[in-house]
């Protein structure tokens, strides 16, 4: 009997530099910034930031998500991590699966809202490792939006629940919630409202799911660029001090868009925005981020079900 041809899945993000040496991130840093080389200060400002933290874990956090989405889905599917600007590249997977006689195989984002402008990178990449690998290369469909799955919807609400029951001290009934996405430069935010509009749903469905009433949450924006222009607001920095004016004690922050710890996470909620809110007089707690949940792992699943058949085709932006 013929063994069934295995479907590939690639769970695609950004990755991190390969170690803590000042060239390792200026080189990750270019690969970020399409090939222009960061500046000395930019270099030594983000080699400080990575050691703050101990080195980014996403491409380890990566690997337990698509070993746990492999083990989810069965044995005739091959998910791996796939990095779009480290190891492991969206290329090398591309080649392993080729030669594991993967010939379809699904990619996902690992951001659940879909913006052409800004994710496109994903496509170019996937299109460029099959031209270099040639015939052998797996046809991939790149997953659309999936920020309305609601495994994942329910699994950051019982995050926010967790984070506000084991809050402590005081009436916690009232602590407000900032659900955040990164920040993005104004001129981009408004070349693309649809993008827009699917994180603020996303910040509607997860509030919803944490039961949290319209006047206990704000949607908000964090990790702002160092790039020149203006970008959105309002940026939680903007809130602490208004929240402590309001005569509140404490802040629970719930990042929507990301999904496993890296940077964004580790440095720039856990130690800027924790001295930004304590300055302000405001106890902070973060939600812990999903990680391998195994309500991420349903969402995943449920998204390669979706798109295992499906043609390929640009993803579905809605």
């Amino acid at each position: 009997m013929t063994e069934p041809t295995p479907t590939g899945v690639l769970l695609m993000t950004y990755g991190s530099p390969s170690s803590l040496e000042e060239a390792d991130v200026g080189r990750y840093l270019a690969a970020v910034r399409g090939g222009r080389a960061a500046g000395t200060e930019l270099v030594v400002e983000f080699t400080r930031r990575y050691r703050v933290i101990g080195g980014s874990p996403l491409v380890e956090r990566t690997r337990e998500q698509a070993a746990a989405l492999e083990r989810r889905l069965g044995d005739d599917t091959l998910v791996r991590a796939a990095m779009r600007f480290s190891e492991p590249s969206i290329e090398s997977v591309l080649r392993e699966m080729g030669e594991a006689g993967v010939s379809r195989a699904v990619g996902i984002i690992l951001s659940p809202q879909y913006s052409p402008l800004l994710m496109g990178g994903y496509a170019r990449a996937l299109d460029a490792a099959r031209e270099a690998l040639g015939p052998r290369a797996p046809e991939v469909i790149v997953a659309g939006a999936w920020h309305r799955e609601r495994a994942l919807v329910e699994a950051l609400g019982g995050r926010i629940r967790d984070a506000l029951a084991t809050d402590g001290g005081g009436d916690a009934s009232r602590d407000p919630v900032l659900l955040t996405a990164h920040s993005l430069p104004r001129a981009v935010a408004e070349r693309e409202p649809g993008y827009l509009a699917q994180l603020r749903e996303s910040a509607e469905l997860v509030a919803g799911a944490a039961g949290l009433p319209d006047d206990r949450w704000t949607f908000c924006w964090q990790s702002a660029g160092h790039e020149p222009g203006e970008w959105m607001k309002p940026d939680f920095s903007d809130l602490m001090p208004e929240l402590a004016s309001a005569g509140h004690r404490r802040v629970v922050v719930a990042p929507i868009q990301f999904l496993a710890d890296h940077l964004e996470i580790l440095y720039d909620l856990d130690v800027g925005a924790r001295r930004q809110a304590e300055s302000a007089g405001l106890r902070f707690r973060r939600i812990d981020s999903l990680n391998a949940d195994p309500g991420l792992v349903d969402a995943l699943a449920a998204v390669v079900r979706t798109n295992r058949l499906r043609g390929r085709r640009a993803p579905d932006r809605s």
